[in-house]
């Protein structure tokens, strides 16, 4: 398989998943100023949507949207239970996590990462974000992560997300169980490598 990903992007939530499935992959990273890869190749080329994630299986078939591959990785390998078992009420909710940070959480940071968006519609976005962090917040008051106990890829995609704050100038502090499970999150073997392999934090000495 091969991972085509932007360095913190949302492709580094497959990309955690990836690593937390202990599965084999390659990485390719994708130049949005040029829309080429590491490789030379026309991303377009590759994904007609010219987005990231994308995930090159080995038969050839291409997947692309982070939640779809997500769930693909995690049944991928079941007994490592990143997502619980298709057809089961838990995998619904876990579904439905997924859509909510995508939908809600996701594409509410958009218009922070525009240059063309005023200031004044962002406070407007940063404040409908503080409500959707409200909810979050509350939720890992109740367990350790999103969807219960155990960490899934809900987790993974969820730390993505929320890491993003720091490029938008919003301070986690007012939502303590928030900051609470970036440090779990973040501290996982998985979560470290991915975020090594892109760049994002300096290896171990």
């Amino acid at each position: 398989m091969k991972l085509y990903y932007s360095p913190g992007a949302c492709s580094l939530s497959p990309h955690i998943a990836l690593r937390e499935a202990g599965l084999d992959f390659e990485l390719e990273r994708v130049d949005f100023a040029t829309k080429t890869t590491t490789q030379g190749h026309d991303y377009n080329a590759v994904n007609p949507h010219g987005l990231v994630p994308a995930l090159l299986l080995d038969d050839g078939e291409l997947l692309t949207e982070g939640p779809a591959i997500v769930q693909y990785i995690a049944d991928r390998v079941p007994e490592r239970r990143l997502a619980p078992p298709p057809g089961s009420f838990a995998r619904v909710r876990l579904q439905e996590a997924l859509n909510f940070i995508s939908t809600e959480l996701h594409k509410g940071f958009s218009p922070l990462f525009s240059k063309e968006c005023p200031d004044a519609w962002k406070a407007v976005v940063k404040a409908k974000l503080a409500e959707r962090f409200d909810v979050v917040d509350r939720r890992l008051g109740l367990h350790p992560y999103f969807t219960g106990d155990d960490f899934t890829v809900v987790d993974g995609y969820l730390f993505v997300v929320l890491s993003w704050t720091r490029y938008v100038s919003i301070d986690l502090a007012p939502w303590p169980n928030i900051v609470a499970f970036m440090t779990r999150v973040g501290e996982r073997p998985a979560v470290i490598a991915a975020l090594t392999a892109e760049g994002l934090r300096k290896p171990a000495a």
